[in-house]
């Protein structure tokens, strides 16, 4: 092999997918290491033989076999167009490989077709795995209704969260909000109307909230805030500003508003803190300013 051979050659066992090059007589000249990775076969076991051995034994999904039928390297050197299929190549262990195949012809210096690359990559199921699995993640963690988190991640990111402050002393505080009025406004405009506050405040607390912090449904029409890297100062000026903002929002209703309300109450964690102990005191927080309607005085001198 030549020296910008060699260099190519070098280039092309970078790659994650597989490469490989036959001449006319569908000879393989070349075999990179990805080739060896998705399919078993080593370079030396697969360099001058012809793909039409049958090493990789190409099938389609109704078992027919590619190689000896409906090449597409064959079909690609006899018309010049370049051609892209999925197909099951058989790994040297024997178990079926789903890749999917480009293939394009080459020219020499004359422009003659004077054989085929075909490029293979197995990442495409995986990549469909991946997207499954996040979709499943999400059903499992994500509130249908709002799209926020849901009780269950919420749970866990609160573990987490205390774990990381008993062990590294990491500080963060929580949000526990309840809508005012919510039964009423129910019983007036109907559960659609309803679902439509929820899923505006939901939009108003996300949209309003640092990427490193948590904001989901806790239940019904409570919502909490896990708030990270906060005093109990600090965490007090973002629950107001989660009560402004929500009060400052509307849910238009044919040709009347709805008007939103929030109480909010928060906790700043503990040292031997406990999830129960530190929502227990946020709740008790949010239910104090609920019956009394009253802003505590901390909130009159906060600002956004």
């Amino acid at each position: 092999m030549s020296g910008d051979g060699e260099f190519l050659g070098k280039v092309l066992d970078c790659l994650h997918d597989g490469v490989y090059y036959v001449d006319l007589e569908r000879r393989i000249s070349y075999w990179n290491k990805g080739a060896e990775r998705i399919s078993g076969f080593a370079g030396p076991e697969v360099v001058g033989k012809h793909c039409w051995d049958n090493i990789l034994g190409h099938v389609d999904e109704e078992g027919n076999a590619l190689c000896l039928v409906g090449c597409a390297l064959t079909q690609s050197m006899s018309d010049g167009v370049p051609r892209e299929r999925v197909a099951y190549l058989r790994h040297k262990l024997g178990h079926r490989v789903p890749v999917r195949m480009r293939v394009v012809p080459l020219r020499d210096s004359a422009g003659a077709i004077a054989g085929a690359v075909e490029v293979f990559s197995d990442d495409f199921t995986q990549d469909e795995s991946r997207k499954r699995i996040e979709e499943l993640e999400k059903l499992a963690y994500l509130d249908d209704l709002t799209g926020l988190a849901n009780r269950r991640f919420l749970d866990i990111s609160l573990q987490i969260a205390l774990s990381e402050h008993a062990r590294y002393g990491w500080p963060f505080g929580i949000v526990m909000m309840d809508l005012d009025g919510f039964k009423g406004t129910n019983d007036r405009f109907g559960h659609c109307a309803g679902d439509e506050v929820l899923r505006t405040v939901a939009r108003t607390l996300s949209g309003n909230s640092r990427p490193s912090d948590v904001v989901g449904r806790w239940g019904g029409d409570e919502f909490l805030a896990i708030v990270k890297n906060v005093d109990e100062t600090q965490v007090l000026k973002v629950a107001e500003k989660y009560r402004r903002l929500v009060r400052a929002s509307s849910v238009r209703d044919g040709d009347q508003t709805i008007g939103l309300g929030l109480s909010a109450g928060t906790a700043a964690a503990r040292h031997g803190d406990t999830a129960y102990s530190l929502v227990a005191r946020a709740d008790l927080s949010m239910y104090r300013m609920k019956v009394s309607g009253a802003v505590p005085e901390e909130w009159a001198k906060t600002t956004d």
